[in-house]
């Protein structure tokens, strides 16, 4: 029987098999443990298992081993004799159906979005700007709204707070006074963003979610990795393109309820620095959309070395969890194993306080949720070995799986179509053309070891080629037709009332609908919306006066 057919992951096992549910996977979890305990082992077997069962996995790569699931594994005698203990009988080395992504392109497909869709406020986080600042970074997006102009690329985003700075006197009388000092200070900070290369991930043809929610022929999810050992690199950058790329999701897929199996699995590791310097409102926004986004029928894991690293409101909504082994020699440090060992089922059979510092690799404490959604007693596990590589692979290998991707040639090439900066240096370029409808690629199964997605590669035309999401329906878009205003009516429904009260301009379901469909429309239509600046969740949830 197929992986895709099981009810369960096998994580491990201790004195009972230790299982992750996959219809209580979209209740999120934690893999914690310090440095060297296994964290990425388990990250990886998790990830081998979710896409076994056709669920499409993201994560991204810090260190570069988690590239290794798209090898097959090397023949290790102990690797078999664990699988053999812990009752493995189907046990095989096998790749997963890897994608690459890269924000800089390097090792991976090209990850871009709009500077509109990132939006001010995490922008001003990315930045580090002051209130003052981010305010006038606010009016800027706001006058692009209100002027029609697109904000795609860097480039974009500078020329409209040159044209703010020309017009300090004009724009305070309406938005509010704006100086120059201060929108000199947001132009050093860009140029020592891009000297970082932020201004890679800037631009089109932004991503489409669907591209991450891709299955193989034979009902594999695929398995996304990120290419971030230079990211890394840059904290903030880091952080905040995972925080963007979760409020998409938040903001784009549709309402499922609790499945079967989720949607979409999300790792992020290094989590701890998504909370670091955080302002408060922006960690309790954080926590609204975590507890969200499981109706959406995602599931979010997060990845740190000590459970404390993240907000008491975020771990209080992981019900899936995997303690590896955390070393104590300070009184703060066996603080934090005390609240650690807190934070499980209790198990008459085990004193988790002394056990979590006993953890040898490859072992930890594992309690997930049970069919009725109760925790179940924390077990110490003997964690399962991956059926794909451990470790690193050749850039040649990397090479390999990029010419097979089913995303080959989609993301390689940058477009730049009209938008704020040819609009106002007066450059216009031609508008980007239509990319055609939606191909889906069909192929024969792949062999273990070989092709996992099947056929031959052929660039795609379209922004969404080949893959489908999972069983998802998705929500409607409408396109304003020629001569209607763009902006989304006022008011987030039942959403934004949760997220944000009855104050101020959120963005609604209309809007999100018109920022995919302006990424695929000639610039013609494309000005026609460009009067709704196309934001993303987090700046809406964000919004304030």
């Amino acid at each position: 029987m197929t992986a895709a057919a099981r009810q369960a992951i096998l994580i491990g096992w201790g004195e009972r098999p230790c299982e992750l549910l996959l219809s209580r996977a979209n209740r999120h979890g934690l893999i914690a443990g310090a440095t060297g305990t296994g964290k990425t082992i388990t990250l990886q077997v998790l990830a081998e298992g979710f896409s076994r069962a056709g669920v499409p996995v993201f994560c991204a790569d810090v260190k570069g081993d988690l590239a290794g699931l798209s090898q097959p594994g090397t023949p290790n005698p102990r690797i078999e004799t664990r699988a053999r203990e812990l009752g493995i009988a189907d046990f095989a080395y096998e790749p997963a159906p890897v994608v690459f992504w890269d924000l800089f392109g390097a090792q991976g497909h090209r990850l871009r979005a709009t500077v509109a869709e990132m939006g001010p406020l995490l922008l001003a986080r990315m930045l580090e700007l002051n209130e003052t600042q981010e305010g006038a970074l606010t009016i800027a997006f706001r006058l692009a709204d209100d002027e029609g102009l697109l904000l795609l690329d860097f480039k974009d985003l500078r020329a409209i707070l040159s044209h703010v700075a020309e017009r300090t006197d004009e724009i305070g009388a309406v938005y509010g006074r704006v100086g120059k000092a201060t929108i000199g200070t947001i132009q050093r900070r860009l140029l020592m963003l891009e000297e970082a290369g932020a201004d890679h991930f800037f631009g089109e043809p932004a991503l489409a979610l669907e591209d991450m929610m891709l299955l193989t022929p034979d009902g594999r999810g695929a398995v996304n990795v990120l290419a971030a050992d230079r990211l890394i690199h840059s904290p903030r950058l880091y952080a905040t393109f995972l925080l963007w790329l979760l409020s998409e999701l938040f903001e784009e897929l549709p309402e499922v309820g609790d499945l079967d199996r989720p949607k979409l699995v999300f790792f992020f590791d290094e989590a701890h620095l998504l909370f670091r310097d955080a302002p408060k409102a922006l960690v309790e926004k954080v926590e609204t959309v975590v507890r969200l986004i499981r109706s959406k029928g995602v599931g979010v894991y997060f990845v740190t070395q000590n459970p404390l690293d993240l907000p008491a409101g975020v771990l209080g909504q992981l019900g899936n969890r995997v303690q590896h082994a955390l070393r104590a020699f300070t009184p703060a440090e066996q603080k934090a194993v005390r609240a650690a060992a807190a934070t499980f089922r209790p198990n008459p059979r085990l004193r988790v306080e002394e056990v979590i510092g006993q953890l040898g690799v490859g072992e930890a404490l594992v309690s997930t949720l049970a069919a009725d959604g109760t925790p179940t007693p924390v077990e110490r596990a003997r964690i399962c070995p991956p059926r794909s590589r451990i470790g690193a692979i050749t850039p040649e290998e990397r090479a390999a799986i990029l010419v097979r991707s089913p995303l080959a040639g989609r993301y390689d090439e940058e477009m730049d179509r009209e938008s704020a900066y040819e609009l106002l240096t007066g450059r216009a370029t031609m508008a980007m053309a239509d990319p055609g409808p939606h191909r889906v690629e069909t192929g024969s199964a792949p062999v273990r070891g070989g092709d996992p997605w099947g056929g031959v590669r052929v660039p795609p035309q379209g922004p969404s080629a080949r893959g489908r999401i999972p069983d998802i329906v998705p929500q409607a878009r409408r396109v304003p037709a020629p001569g209607q205003p763009g902006r989304a009516p006022t008011g987030g429904g039942l959403l934004g009332d949760i997220l944000t009260g009855d104050r101020g301009r959120r963005q609604g379901v209309a809007e999100a609908m018109a920022k995919s469909a302006a990424r695929s429309i000639g610039s013609a239509v494309g000005r026609q919306i460009g009067n709704a600046v196309l934001r993303g969740v987090l700046g809406t949830i964000l919004h304030r006066r």
